[in-house]
């Protein structure tokens, strides 16, 4: 009996050491996975680092290519349009404004009540008009009758507020958000119409809109009359709905944002967009814009559309991850910039890190099925991540499990998921504060200049900016931390709410041809 008992326990402990083995090793094993993705996620950090040293390179190199886009087309990645918007909404516009806000699947048709002086905006109206697939896909005559028939019809339900001055058209500003060779403030020249991407508009869980959502086709929109003048093919269309309306202003979404910006604030001199995609645009003297050919202006000022996206620079902080979306994309070698900085990529420099890691079994030994789909996590699931103050992070776990069907991750692994939002977000938004610098400095703003008492005010717009709080404290913090205490309390930051809309009607305001008659 002795033996026997010595023999089970000898086989016992036997069992009960190859177990223990079993578990040790197990556990080797998953802390080496554990071990090799944290080493991607440092990696990773390391590579998007933005220290004060590296964004103020970064804001050189912005100014430098500003100088070298102003004079001569072509010569910078910066595209540096003239915009032959010369004078801005003062304040003291009066009367009945519309404006078409056109850019995509839907477009908008807006008219506005001004008051003058100290009367502002009396009254507004708007209307939302989708596109049918077969106008998206026939001849641009068909599209702009379509058009002109909804604006027609929007026209002729005005309430007797709304009258225009009797003897005189209607006067509209016209938000085009494609690409055109703009000749004169009322004119351009189409370059092409096709879009690669449709922008949806989502709600986050709070139920504020989050305009992210990607689909990713290629859209051939509006097919036809490439090389002619928007306004002109715009204009025959109202009049064959016998529709008098004269456009008297044609602008994109960041020139309408400064526009409306200065309205309520005479200070804004810059806009810049933070949306699904990015750019800027600012005040510039006509005197500094060598390329400029004609007469100067009587303002002496002219608006630069800067097209701020296709930035490029050797001092931009790229990874390996970067590189890789942006050899994947529609458009490979372009808009670099806005490929770190803006909505439509935040979230798919993530997701791309993520899958690295997950090729590394830091969730099992199988990489997720739906975490291979590219654009699969949107920036607005990362924002919503990134701002998870739950004390187990649950808002990350129903996510992942929701949209990656990644089920039973640790409160460890999701901690480092929420780690990984904030280097994207962070990096992205201290590039923007760099590239804001960048204007600032072209502008002579990033200085005081004694006994000036300059105040500088950047309208800003777009659901990034509005929507992804982190984003938005990291981008103010570090511009505050770029200029500097005393240069500080001469900026500020508006956020300015629809310049595609409201922003072109004053600017068809500013432009009127009647304003020489009311002075």
């Amino acid at each position: 009996m002795g033996k026997v008992t010595v023999c089970l326990a000898v086989v016992c402990g036997v069992a009960v050491g190859a177990a223990a083995a079993v578990v040790i090793h197990r556990k080797m094993k998953e802390s080496g996975k554990w071990v090799k993705a944290m080493e991607i996620v440092k990696e990773f950090e390391e590579s998007c680092r933005t220290p004060i040293s590296k964004l103020k390179q970064v804001a050189d190199a912005m100014t430098v290519e500003m100088h070298a886009g102003l004079a001569s087309e072509g010569g910078s990645k910066l595209k540096m349009l003239i915009t032959y918007v010369d004078s801005l909404p003062t304040g003291n516009e009066k009367g009945l404004f519309y404006a078409l806000d056109l850019g995509g699947t839907n477009f908008r048709v807006l008219r506005v009540l001004l008051g003058g002086k100290d009367g502002g905006i009396l009254k507004q109206q708007f209307k939302e008009v989708s596109i049918p697939p077969n106008k998206m896909t026939g001849s641009s005559a068909a599209l702009f009758d379509y058009i002109a028939a909804e604006l027609a019809k929007f026209v002729a339900q005005e309430e007797d507020d709304f009258k225009p001055t009797s003897g005189r058209p209607r006067e509209l500003g016209f938000t085009f958000s494609f690409p055109v060779m703009q000749t004169s403030i009322a004119s351009g020249t189409l370059l092409r119409w096709t879009k690669g991407f449709s922008i949806d508009e989502t709600v986050s869980d709070n139920g504020s809109p989050f305009v992210f959502m990607l689909i990713m086709h290629s859209v051939d929109l509006f097919i036809g009359r490439v090389g002619q003048d928007v306004v002109a093919e715009l204009t025959k269309a109202l009049e064959r709905q016998g529709l008098e309306m004269r456009v008297s202003a044609l602008v994109n979404d960041t020139v309408g944002t400064l526009a409306g910006g200065k309205y309520a604030n005479n200070d804004v001199v810059v806009s810049v967009i933070l949306g699904t995609g990015s750019n800027a645009a600012y005040v510039e003297r006509a005197q500094a814009i060598p390329k400029w050919h004609g007469l100067l202006p009587k303002s002496g000022e002219m608006v630069i559309n800067m097209e701020w996206g296709n930035f490029r620079s050797s001092h931009l902080p790229l990874t390996e991850y970067d590189q890789a979306l942006d050899a994947e994309s529609l458009n490979p070698g372009e808009q670099i910039y806005e490929k770190v900085i803006s909505g439509m990529y935040l979230g798919e420099i993530f997701r791309r890190v993520l899958c690295r890691m997950a090729e590394e079994a830091f969730f099992g030994d199988i990489v997720p099925p739906k975490l291979k789909e590219p654009f699969i996590l949107g920036t607005p699931v990362m924002s919503a991540m990134h701002h998870d103050t739950s004390p187990d992070l649950k808002v990350a776990a129903n996510n992942l499990k929701d949209i990656l069907e990644i089920s039973n991750t640790s409160l460890k692994m999701r901690k480092v998921i929420v780690q990984l939002c904030d280097i994207v977000a962070t990096r992205g938004a201290r590039l923007s504060a760099a590239g804001l610098l960048g204007i600032l400095k072209k502008m002579g703003r990033d200085t005081i200049k004694e006994g000036e008492k300059q105040k500088t005010v950047i309208a800003m717009d777009g659901g990034l900016y509005e929507h992804y709080e982190e984003y938005r404290n990291s981008l103010e913090n570090c511009l505050k931390e770029l200029l500097g205490e005393e240069v500080c309390k001469t900026i500020k930051i508006e956020h300015s709410n629809d310049g595609s809309g409201i922003g072109a009607a004053l600017l068809a305001a500013s432009h009127s041809q009647y304003l020489e008659d009311e002075s």
